[in-house]
């Protein structure tokens, strides 16, 4: 909360800038490059979304989602190291599993996921997004095994092996007896969709990133101590608004903080970094590039840092001053 309040003020430093064409100053403070603040971290999420374009096969790709049952969702809250964790591990497991198989691919995929803990009004909803390829590499690391464009594996048995293997994670734990007997025998929902060449997904996946739910220009108003703010409604596709308490919605958005250190994505198969050689496989059977490993977004990044344009007459402004940050502790 406190690097959210104190973004891009003063308390933060800054730079004082001067354009010697026209005379004009201005102030630039620092962003508090928390992941979890809505007015931070933009070309943090633009560099991600490059570096994975130029991951991206020349193959039709999938959009695989793994949802948390209701009633795990409150041991989840509780325990989000553990539980997120499980998510990962087990949606990654079973849909690698079932891959392997020869009756559906029958070879090592690539995954790239991306955990989600809200749903489109802020309310407490996890599940775990995959970007993957249609196909894999098979067992001899010489060809690629295509799937069809339209079908990846089967969600239903994906559904089941993901649940027992969840079930299984867990059990290894001491939180299994906290979990209602029912959730082990309802069925849990996982979707499977064909999003084309991919670039569409990852531009969806990307603003999410570095940054929770929720941007400011989807803030309605502040008035009377109440929040109102936008979102899509997920069955119509049609704008709505939510009203809460003040205190209420920073509760609401609050719980979508991640514990300190937790990574929300994780890359499987052949994408994960171990495994660049075998990607570069991937590549070479596809008759693609190999992969690139470059710095140069990171450069540009942090060049962009310290040029500011005049907004007067558009010339390069000249840092004169350098403002130290206040103390990030209170007195």
């Amino acid at each position: 909360m406190w690097a959210i309040e104190h973004c891009r003020t003063e308390s933060l430093g800054g730079h004082v800038y001067h354009c010697e064409q026209c005379d004009e100053v201005q102030y630039s403070y620092h962003s508090c490059r928390n992941r979890h603040c809505p007015k931070c971290q933009n070309e943090a999420g633009q560099q991600w979304l490059n570096r994975q374009q130029e991951l991206l096969l020349p193959v039709p790709y999938f959009l695989l989602t793994f949802t948390l049952p209701a009633g795990l969702r409150q041991v989840a809250r509780r325990h989000q190291r553990c539980i997120y964790s499980l998510l990962f591990r087990a949606s990654a497991a079973a849909t690698q599993k079932l891959a392997q198989d020869p009756r559906f691919i029958g070879g090592q995929i690539g995954m790239v996921g991306v955990l989600h803990t809200w749903a489109r009004d802020l309310t407490y909803h996890p599940h775990v997004h995959y970007l993957v390829p249609a196909g894999g590499l098979s067992p001899d690391g010489r060809r690629w095994l295509p799937a069809g464009e339209s079908f990846l594996v089967p969600v239903k048995a994906l559904s089941l092996i993901f649940r027992a293997k969840f079930r299984d994670a867990l059990r290894r734990s001491e939180l299994f007896d906290r979990v209602p007997e029912q959730v082990w025998s309802q069925e849990w929902v996982v979707h499977c969709q064909p999003v084309g060449n991919g670039a569409a997904a990852l531009k969806y996946l990307a603003p999410y990133i570095f940054r929770v739910a929720l941007s400011n220009n989807r803030i309605v108003s502040l008035e009377n101590d109440q929040v109102t703010f936008r979102y899509q409604d997920a069955k119509t596709d049609q704008t709505r608004t939510c009203t809460l308490p003040a205190e209420a919605f920073i509760q609401r958005f609050l719980q979508h903080v991640l514990p300190k250190g937790f990574m929300k994505i994780r890359y499987y198969g052949f994408f994960s970094a171990g495994n660049r050689r075998r990607l570069n496989r991937v590549r070479y059977a596809l008759w693609a590039a190999p992969v690139r490993q470059t710095n140069d977004h990171q450069a540009e990044a942090r060049l962009a840092e310290w040029t500011l344009s005049c907004p007067k007459c558009g010339q390069a402004m000249q840092v004169v001053q350098t403002l130290r940050a206040r103390s990030r502790h209170p007195p």
